[in-house]
């Protein structure tokens, strides 16, 4: 029971559960924003369409000598499809403009600092001395 509680109660585990909450919260505005704002607007731009209502009938129903519906119509929707990848694309939007906004903070709260004085060469080893000499010395021989 404590290995779990030890699990559970770690912090990268306690963010993840406040981000997907938060998440959640963020989708359902997004997801108003697109339906009751966005999509409006531009329905109107091309005619008062819904493109929650667009679809193809690829069957139409069958009815019966009654004429009520035996068989339902097949249909592609695809307005549903794009209303979907619209609501994606805003969340997408809207999630980098956030990290962002966080990132660009982030880097305004860091302080500037002082460029390094160049530090001076550590002395080299007497023995790399040495080798440097007797290099030198073969050189001037040849």
């Amino acid at each position: 029971m404590k290995e779990f509680k030890d699990f559970a109660m770690k912090g990268n585990v306690i963010d993840m559960a406040v981000g997907v909450v938060i998440g959640g919260a963020f989708g359902k505005i997004i997801t108003s924003l697109v339906n009751d704002l966005i999509m409006p607007l531009i329905g109107a731009l091309i005619g008062n369409v819904d493109f929650t209502t667009l679809s193809a009938t690829l069957r139409a129903p069958k009815l019966d000598e009654a004429g009520e519906v035996v068989k339902q119509a097949v249909t592609l929707n695809y307005g549903n499809f794009i209303q979907v990848t619209v609501d994606f694309l805003l969340v997408a939007l809207s999630i980098f403009l956030v990290i962002k906004a966080i990132n660009k903070a982030k880097e305004a709260a860091k302080k500037p600092e002082a460029p390094a004085e160049p530090e001076a060469p550590a002395p080299k080893p007497d023995d790399v001395v040495l080798l440097e000499e007797i290099r030198d010395l073969l050189k001037n021989q040849k």
